[in-house]
């Protein structure tokens, strides 16, 4: 049996590389940071009484936190060097389980609100470990194993529905999750935030983030110093797994349904808003604070384009040129680092 005996640096050590590991923390996202910054300056100018206003900015957060959960999972994904394509079916089948569960409960009271969270979050988990599986003792792709798992996720979530999309969800976890708020900002956003916290804080100051970047930075080396490989990535894409279901309830309590055909590209709007925010499609690179700001881009060139009278589909062209411009520059910074 294979155990994890990882030869970490002694207290002095790790206390000083994480003293310094916060400047190039934050470094990584400025420039990011000042293009979410350049777009909200443009579309305030252009409308500022709609645009320019709390509410407004509200609603931005309000679009964007289903995506920021997802992508909290994308960000350890893609720093180990992976790809999870699956996460916006996973979404689906996740919601689809929980609304049978809280069927089961009689879709009414916290018991069946409670109960629905546990099978969403249960199935999403049980879904990423079979990815997780597939890629590191079957050996297939990354990229080929969740596309397929993409494929089934969704299929299997119009199997158990015969396509329809079921609505049956307790009014509580509507009234609550999906359109509460406290002190004003909406619970959907303050769980998103949390999320998003609570996987920068792993990602920076635990053995699990340093083991993250270790397999995505040189998995052989990181294999010889110690680590198990295989049981990281199997970890990595269970959390995932998690945080897409965790997403599918909340969007099941956002929309009051399954919308089983409104997720088919929120693959490729996660992993579009990771790698927007610094983190490399090559893995061992990415911050979570620079996914925070990738995950507002889109969200606020979709908000703005409408609130000026054009049309958002414009947002997919900008989205895409940005995109390709990060890459771009990640290739940059790696040829220069040889």
């Amino acid at each position: 049996m294979t155990t994890d005996t990882t030869t970490l640096p002694d207290a002095d050590d790790d206390t000083k590389r994480r003293r310094f590991r916060m400047p190039r923390l934050l470094g990584s996202a400025t420039d990011i940071t000042a293009i979410l910054i350049l777009i909200v300056v443009v579309f305030a100018v252009l409308d500022p009484r709609s645009f320019f206003t709390p509410q407004n900015f509200t609603q931005i957060l309000i679009n964007a936190a289903l995506l920021l959960v997802m992508a909290v999972g994308a960000t350890f994904v893609l720093i180990t060097g992976g790809v999870d394509l699956s996460v916006g079916s996973v979404l689906v089948f996740s919601g689809v389980i929980a609304g049978k569960v809280m069927e089961w409960f009689g879709s009414a009271g916290w018991g069946a609100s409670i109960a629905g969270i546990v099978a969403a979050l249960l199935a999403g988990t049980a879904w990423g470990c079979v990815n997780g599986l597939v890629i590191t003792k079957l050996r297939v792709p990354p990229l080929i194993a969740t596309l397929g798992s993409y494929g089934a996720a969704q299929g299997l979530a119009q199997i158990i529905t015969n396509g329809n999309d079921m609505k049956n969800i307790p009014t509580e976890l509507v009234d609550t999750i999906g359109f509460g708020r406290i002190a004003g900002i909406p619970i959907l956003v303050i769980i998103a935030v949390l999320v998003a916290v609570i996987g920068g804080l792993i990602l920076w100051a635990t053995r699990y983030g340093q083991r993250t970047y270790a397999v995505g930075s040189n998995a052989e080396a990181a294999r010889r110093a110690g680590i198990n490989v295989d049981r990281h990535l199997l970890k990595v894409y269970a959390v995932a797994g998690m945080l897409a279901g965790l997403a599918g309830i909340l969007s099941y309590a956002k929309f009051g349904t399954t919308t089983l055909a409104g997720h088919a590209t929120d693959n490729l709007n996660v992993i579009a808003a990771v790698v927007i925010g610094g983190t490399s499609l090559f893995g061992g690179v990415g911050t979570m604070i620079g996914t925070v700001v990738g995950t507002l881009i889109p969200a606020t060139l979709a908000n703005g384009l409408v609130i000026v009278g054009l049309n958002s589909f414009w947002r997919d062209f900008a989205v895409g040129i940005v995109l390709v411009a990060a890459v771009y520059l990640d290739q940059l910074r790696r040829r220069s680092r040889k």
